[in-house]
């Protein structure tokens, strides 16, 4: 997804802070947990500075969520109504971004219950475990992959093979194949808790205030 418009870096703020809030956090907090300073952040919530990817991952990371997921977030404040109407997307729409190392692709727009997605990969690496509060279910498309739990052990799966996992359990997942390998991801949601229903940068917090 790209961003090229003052506005872009406003809806990414506006909707980085929901997140921040729904999460009971400071930006002193969050900026200690994504390992940057808390006057960048500020600048990056009020729309006056733009986040690498690098430090998307870090701030992503930190709210147990993905860069994907947090530009697919921003992106929908200016596309999709608030209320309980169906949202469609079809085989060649859908918010795509990196999702661990990989990418994957939205199957939904809004703030909903549930976002299930389509991943892709072929990492041998499993890099670092990741963890959010959210169960997660998956499901093998195609291919073959091994997902780690940490404590709870390793878990070989192969194609039409599914697993499922409480909020809180540690993960990430590899292949030895060399091949791609697809998954079906339904990642619980918890509704972002809405902060002003227009962007209003009179209304944002100072720096390290409570949100």
């Amino acid at each position: 997804m790209e961003t090229d418009s003052t506005s872009d870096a406003e809806q990414l703020g506006h909707h980085l802070r929901a997140v921040r809030r729904s999460h009971d956090l400071t930006l002193v907090q969050l900026a200690a947990m994504a390992d940057l300073s808390h006057s960048f952040l500020s600048q990056v919530e009020r729309g006056l500075a733009s986040p690498s990817m690098s430090s998307l991952e870090k701030i992503a990371r930190a709210l147990g969520t993905s860069q994907l997921e947090l530009l697919a977030g921003a992106a929908d404040l200016g596309r999709v109504p608030v209320g309980s109407a169906p949202t469609l997307v079809r085989a060649n729409e859908g918010d795509r971004g990196p999702y661990g190392f990989g990418e994957a692709r939205l199957l939904v727009h809004g703030d909903r219950s549930f976002h299930p997605m389509a991943f892709e990969g072929r990492n041998a690496d499993p890099g670092e475990y990741h963890a959010h509060d959210e169960d997660e279910f998956l499901h093998v498309m195609g291919g073959r992959c091994t997902v780690d739990l940490g404590p709870q052990g390793l878990f070989p799966l192969r194609k039409g093979d599914s697993l499922y996992y409480v909020g809180g359990t540690p993960h990430r997942w590899y292949t030895d194949s060399g091949r791609v390998y697809r998954l079906f991801i339904v990642k619980q949601h918890f509704a972002v808790r809405d902060v002003d229903s227009v962007w209003d940068p009179a209304l944002l917090e100072t720096e390290g205030e409570k949100a």
